[in-house]
């Protein structure tokens, strides 16, 4: 109840700011006085890959992680839900209306760029066919993995780069519609590999483009303890174990709708589906679908 009650208080918050523009050092002026209506832009995520899409399983070389942390799932496990988690939230525009042309996933890794060839995430791959797939089941074609921004070898090496990079990566993004009339933005990450850093950089330059964070809770030990809820600016970062406590949250601040909460409720448990119910990964699904299924009753009513 008293998680409830948080996400409440910073649903409340959050909606407060409306479509308000804040200037700061690198944001735009706002496009619209506070007494127009704003149009419905459309909601493009913007995604990490290692320990936020699937498992790196925590492999490292002399120190330094391939990717990421993460020793709960085998190395290159799709997380559970993680696709249609991405895929409703690309759907609902600013205004809550849904789109049937939900914009792409837009990638930022810390993927070195000069290792493109090996590490591409090609049209090919299970990943992108998986994200795909997810769209074609509502009838959405060629929904998937859109656009990808590299790090390089220089953030491989000295990692306390890689959330700068991240950002700066983002800054490039978002020159796509630079007067903000077709965009918002929504990232998710994962505490393992200062995505945390970028985004939290995010809100404080460009929260007026910049909807929300969710930041995925991985760790080399089991049971990590999952942070609360944080605003930025107005802005919120959500820390969830699993997808569908991230979409539960999501639902809570009317980033989708208790029918998108159910399909991503559905699509965890078919993945998990084969996993015996001893495993750490029911517990923490469990421990979601109640905050999951208690989102869904207060929304009904």
């Amino acid at each position: 109840m008293m998680k409830i009650t948080i996400i409440a208080s910073i649903f409340l918050v959050w909606m407060s700011e409306g479509f308000i523009c804040r200037v700061t050092s690198r944001s735009r002026p706002p496009l619209f006085s506070q007494s127009e209506e704003p149009p419905a832009l459309y909601i493009q995520v913007i995604s990490d890959v290692d320990d936020t899409l699937k498992s790196s399983g925590g492999v490292n070389v002399a120190g330094v992680a391939l990717g990421g942390i993460d020793v709960q799932y085998e190395r290159g496990d799709f997380y559970p839900g993680v696709a249609e988690f991405m895929l409703e939230l690309s759907r609902h525009r600013s205004d809550g209306s849904a789109t049937a042309t939900p914009p792409k996933v837009a990638i930022l890794t810390a993927r070195a760029e000069e290792f493109k060839v090996a590490l591409e995430l090609k049209e090919t791959s299970k990943l992108s066919i998986a994200f795909r797939s997810a769209g074609e089941k509502l009838g959405i074609q060629n929904w998937g993995l859109g656009p990808v921004l590299y790090g390089s070898v220089a953030e491989w090496i000295v990692q306390d780069k890689k959330g700068l990079r991240k950002f700066s990566n983002f800054e490039r993004l978002i020159q796509q519609d630079i007067t903000g009339s077709i965009f918002q933005y929504i990232y998710v990450g994962d505490t393992g590999e200062l995505d945390q850093e970028a985004g939290e950089t995010m809100l404080r330059e460009y929260p007026e483009v910049v909807r929300a964070v969710f930041l995925h809770v991985v760790s080399d030990e089991p049971n990590p303890i999952v942070p609360p809820p944080k605003l930025i600016n107005g802005r919120p970062i959500i820390f969830f174990r699993t997808y569908v406590g991230a979409a539960a949250r999501a639902t809570q601040l009317q980033l989708m709708d208790k029918a998108s909460l159910q399909r991503v409720i559905d699509a965890a448990n078919q993945k998990l589906d084969e996993v015996p119910k001893s495993s750490d990964k029911w517990l923490d699904l469990d421990h979601d679908l109640q905050e999951a299924y208690r989102t869904k009753q207060i929304n009904s009513k």
